[in-house]
């Protein structure tokens, strides 16, 4: 079936300005200022550790940011109460395939729309994820906690579709998966944006999935944002192509260029 891609918006859904977060006595991010555009796919790439995941953790309302605002749909939604952040229309695929292990896969499905009340919507929405990940409807009736930990990673991404969110927080998706599994993800996940028009916010380590399935991309080094640009050309920027891909200049020395000087270009 062709679909036309739902165009996107100048106008950003997500916005945040100077954030900062902390752990104790320990800023994790510094400073964070991003905005992902309605109907775009946005990504923080960075290392382990760099804070990515606190970003997501702070945008959803999980941890309170020290500093700094975040806004959605204009709105302000600085520390608010996570509940209250979903019902707005945000959901988060935490890291690790968060499942409930003893419902099964469809009560999970059904866990997801929870905050909604047009049950012939969340009838249509079921067959989409269904359409989208046929196994989980082949597994239906299973134990979500007995599904491999690819089969997991699907049904957490549809939990969160099951929503109908205006957008959706992805961490590390491809996190402990395959290679073929992690393209397969990926593939869907910009189905699901191009479809459906979900504005998506992802944060990974594989950079090069990321990139491609992406339009929009921010560097994350020791909790501060040291680049930005579109994705197309984030990925012929030399940095990137040294640190997040691997590939190396016909002829550069092995010390690599980070450890002489961090002027990111």
């Amino acid at each position: 079936m062709s679909t036309t891609p739902v165009p996107v918006s100048d106008q950003p859904v997500l916005k945040l300005s100077n954030v900062e977060s902390a752990y104790g006595p320990i800023r994790a991010i510094r400073g964070v200022s991003l905005q992902v555009r309605r109907g775009e796919i946005g990504t923080v790439l960075g290392s382990n550790g760099a804070g990515k995941t606190t970003i997501l953790k702070t945008i959803s309302g999980i941890i309170d940011p020290r500093k700094g605002s975040i806004e959605f749909k204009g709105e302000d939604i600085t520390a608010k109460d996570p509940a209250f952040i979903v019902q707005q229309g945000l959901s988060h695929v935490p890291e690790g395939r968060e499942v409930f292990p003893l419902l099964s896969v469809r009560d999970n499905l059904l866990m997801g729309a929870y905050t909604r009340d047009d049950s012939d919507g969340v009838a249509r929405d079921m067959e989409a994820v269904y359409g989208y990940f046929p196994i989980l409807k082949e597994r239906a009736g299973q134990d979500a906690g007995l599904l491999s930990g690819g089969q997991q990673q699907m049904l957490s991404i549809s939990r969160a579709l099951m929503a109908s969110p205006d957008l959706m927080l992805l961490d590390e998706p491809s996190l402990g998966l395959s290679p073929k599994l992690t393209k397969e993800i990926f593939e869907i996940v910009v189905r699901i944006n191009r479809e459906r028009g979900t504005t998506i916010l992802l944060v990974e380590q594989n950079a090069n999935m990321a990139l491609n399935a992406s339009d929009y991309g921010y560097v994350l080094e020791n909790g501060r944002i040291v680049m930005e640009d579109t994705c197309a050309r984030l990925r012929e920027k030399e940095d990137i192509k040294e640190f997040y891909l691997g590939m190396k200049e016909e002829g550069q020395r092995d010390e690599r260029r980070w450890k002489k000087k961090k002027n990111w270009r």
